[in-house]
């Protein structure tokens, strides 16, 4: 394949958008390093059938529609407006209440109304989570950490958008400050696997709080250096940056 074949090729990857929180378009040609624990396993050993649930920055429900818990007692916040719109369309008709969050604003929920707050990979204020938290009531997160994917974005597109002090040794006393215990915690470094480019490039495009202002054609050098790395390989590598928590709002 020619170079103006690849970044044909690339070029539609790069058009390509993704719905909800969903990565099937390239399940077959990336693998992501295992976690040495199981969030959705984490999340039912508290969820509770009368629990009152919130999930924050659902997605597309993805993961939330995988707990099957009751519709009525369960809350979503999403900030991307496409992804606010799936949801009202999805997610509310079932009964689930939807409401859209805005960065740096409370969230639009009243005090003390969850037993469980939930949070994959989105931001958080703690002091809103233990506002909207009921006495007693657990936040479970599993956060993207500072130092995720650092060298793929700093080869890929120059940027160094990492935030090294966003990890679960700065988190713990943080959250212990504002009046939660720490029921559980762990962090990880794992490596993901990029089988074929196009995978990457549509995964850049996906991810652009991580990969900044990547484009094929502004990266194409950088990418082409990469497509050479994985025909040597296999693989282009990635090493993935998460941690863990589980905090208790103390009564």
């Amino acid at each position: 394949m020619t170079n103006e074949e690849k970044r044909a090729l690339w070029k539609r990857e790069e058009a390509l958008t993704m719905t909800g929180w969903d990565f099937s378009h390239i399940a077959d040609r990336y693998t992501e390093g295992r976690l040495p624990w199981d969030y959705h396993a984490k999340v039912l050993d508290f969820l509770k059938p009368e629990s009152r649930l919130l999930d924050m920055g659902t997605g597309g429900g993805e993961f939330l529609l995988s707990l099957r818990h009751p519709f009525r007692l369960t809350s979503v916040t999403e900030a991307w407006e496409p992804n606010v719109r799936l949801c009202e369309k999805k997610l509310a008709p079932l009964g689930i209440t939807v409401r859209q969050s805005v960065d740096g604003e409370p969230l639009p929920y009243d005090d003390a109304q969850f037993d469980l707050v939930l949070n994959r990979h989105e931001s958080y204020d703690i002091g809103e989570v233990r506002r909207v938290l009921k006495p007693g009531g657990y936040f479970i997160t599993q956060q993207v950490g500072g130092s995720n994917s650092l060298w793929l974005r700093q080869v890929l597109c120059g940027e160094n958008t990492s935030i090294p002090a966003f990890n679960l040794e700065n988190e713990i006393p943080r959250f212990q400050a504002a009046g939660f215990s720490i029921n559980y915690k762990n962090q990880c470094y794992t490596t993901d696997r990029f089988f074929d480019t196009g995978a990457l490039v549509w995964y850049a495009k996906a991810l652009p709080w991580e990969f900044g202002t990547f484009s094929v054609d502004g990266c194409f050098e950088q990418l082409l250096r990469l497509d050479a790395l994985r025909e040597k390989q296999g693989y282009i590598p990635s090493v993935q940056h998460r941690f863990i928590l589980i905090a208790r709002k103390k009564k």
